[in-house]
């Protein structure tokens, strides 16, 4: 984001966050998420809301009138006061809506102390779609109904896992904006690494590390980029031995299987 839409993310941030210490963080996340398709789906409002050449004022005064009474006071106070920021581009005020959104879903786990299981199981479902063609296709297709999309997702994870993972996991299919699934869920679990200030980096092993492994080498990466580090193990057994560490764009790779790329390419050049 430009400089004058970072400028009124934090603003709005002090209004997200006093909101959550008042109301219902699973509401506000439910209500933030249909705030937020509201505006993708209609072009002339989001404009209006969004719209650099009225007042601020004006622009807070319409999101209010238009959300009193159908949305909880404190989403109307959330979305009232970033309607009245500046903004560089349209986008930018509806991506900091699905952001808030998201946060306040994790929120609510963080509050019930099961932040940590969240991401785990994000993370595990985003892996399970990608290593199933039928379920990556059924829920990748842009043809499909969204809401049979969501059904799917329910049927899979409903008691099986925390209610906050399934909303999350529904609102990637039913609001994709434009991303693909797995793009979707890898945003929602970098805003939950932001949140926390940490960095999260995915592991790829042949065989699972010890307890004190995961700690050695989350102390390391610690050192390496000065923040805490979360640890997502995956398990894969072309690995052969070594593992491959990524943190964002960034890749460390000492698996034998690069290794023996590497030699081929050598022999074969």
């Amino acid at each position: 984001m430009r400089g004058s839409s970072r400028a009124a993310v934090a603003e709005g941030r002090q209004s997200f966050e006093t909101a959550l210490t008042s109301g219902d963080a699973a509401v506000v996340a439910d209500e933030l998420f249909a705030v937020t398709g509201l505006l993708d789906d209609n072009a002339a409002l989001r404009r209006s809301v969004a719209d650099p050449s009225r007042e601020g004022k004006d622009r807070s005064d319409l999101v209010t009138r238009l959300l009193h009474g159908k949305v909880s006071n404190e989403t109307v106070g959330i979305v009232s006061v970033l309607a009245g920021q500046r903004w560089a581009q349209e986008r930018d005020l509806t991506d900091t809506l699905e952001r808030f959104a998201v946060e306040a879903t994790l929120k609510g786990a963080e509050a019930a102390g099961a932040l940590d299981q969240v991401e785990d199981e994000l993370f595990r479902f985003e892996r399970l779609v990608d290593g199933s063609p039928e379920l990556r296709d059924a829920l990748a297709n842009r043809q499909g109904d969204p809401q049979g999309k969501a059904e799917v997702i329910s049927r899979l994870l409903d008691g099986k896992a925390r209610p906050e993972s399934v909303r999350l996991a529904r609102q990637a299919v039913l609001a994709p904006r434009g991303r693909r699934f797995d793009r979707t869920i890898e945003e929602f679990l970098d805003f939950a690494a932001e949140r926390r200030q940490q960095l999260t980096a995915v592991v790829t092993s042949a065989v699972d590390l010890t307890q004190e492994q995961r700690s050695r080498l989350a102390a390391a990466l610690q050192q390496i980029y000065s923040k805490p580090v979360q640890l997502q193990i995956v398990h894969d057994e072309d690995v052969i031995g070594g593992i491959r560490v990524q943190i964002g764009d960034e890749v460390v790779d000492g698996t034998v299987l690069r290794r023996l790329d590497e030699a081929k390419r050598h022999l074969a050049g």
